[in-house]
């Protein structure tokens, strides 16, 4: 799921810098450069120039978007599954509540980033309640 993650975020990019892909993808920056060099290392992803010599920005090779066209076909017919087993509407909470915990880690690796002090989440307002 990471990688199909990445890729996707990719391409729905364009191009993408680490810091970009990690503020998109919440994820952390040690798991997020050994998927990409992976996915660099099959050739699935290829380093952009970018005008800042300093910024690796990443895009996909014509290996990654034929691959993604063959993913995403079997990711959407995987979510079908969860659907029907759960229902739509246990579906949609859930997406909710996944989506509301995504914003909420995306704003702490911000915050963390910025040098801000973040509330643990025990103490904060914006919690995300347990299923």
């Amino acid at each position: 799921m990471t990688q199909f993650s990445i890729l996707a975020t990719i391409a729905r990019l364009g191009e993408a810098s680490l810091t970009q892909l990690e503020d998109e993808l919440a994820i952390d920056q040690t798991t997020l450069t050994r998927s990409l060099g992976l996915l660099e290392r099959d050739g699935v992803i290829e380093r952009a120039s970018h005008p800042d010599g300093r910024v690796k920005a990443m895009r996909l090779a014509s290996k990654g978007r034929r691959a993604l066209e063959v993913a995403r076909p079997l990711w959407a017919k995987a979510q079908g599954k969860v659907l029907r087993a759960l229902g739509t509407k246990a579906w949609a909470d859930a997406e909710r509540r996944l989506t509301r915990l995504h914003h909420v880690a995306v704003e702490k690796r911000r915050r963390g980033r910025e040098g801000r002090r973040v509330q643990p989440a025990s103490r904060r307002e914006e919690r995300v309640t347990p299923c």
